[in-house]
């Protein structure tokens, strides 16, 4: 069992890797996919290109992931992130997605409505990890079904 995680500026987020080890009390390992997007605030990320900043990311959530004793893998993805869902769910099959964002109201992603798009692309569940508004609150798990993917999170 395989499980898509897509993100990118909340991979250090706690409840990815509660998630992530919930799943692998399933025997499941994951494949991350990081879009090479921009910080919303900055036209040129602090670092170097938005790749190389998503590669930097990528390389320390795989080190995080493997010090917690989980089996992933990992790849930079396009910069819009439903497309960078789509060339992964092309590769190979999924049996979930994950994706984490930033707080409602600040994410493009959610915005965007990524989540029901997701699972609506996929035909397989998802379950999307918010970032709370207080930085000392907790994230939000929503989980979007195959057959509950009516609505938008904003």
């Amino acid at each position: 069992m395989k499980y898509l995680v897509v993100s990118n500026q909340r991979l250090d987020d706690p409840a990815l890797l509660s998630v992530m080890r919930a799943h692998a009390q399933e025997l499941a390992d994951f494949h991350v996919v990081v879009p090479a997007t921009a910080p919303q605030d900055q036209s040129t990320p602090p670092n170097g290109d938005a790749d190389q900043v998503a590669q930097d990311r990528l390389a320390r959530a795989l080190d995080r992931f493997h010090a917690a004793g989980l089996k992933a893998t990992g790849e930079v993805g396009h910069a819009d992130p439903l497309d960078a869902i789509d060339t992964a769910l092309k590769r190979t099959r999924y049996a979930g997605i994950v994706i984490t964002t930033l707080p409602l109201g600040i994410s493009r992603w959610l915005h965007l409505d990524l989540p029901h798009r997701a699972a609506r692309k996929a035909r397989i569940p998802v379950e999307c990890i918010v970032a709370p508004h207080d930085p000392n609150g907790r994230s939000e798990i929503n989980s979007v079904g195959v057959n509950n993917i009516e609505g938008t999170f904003e």
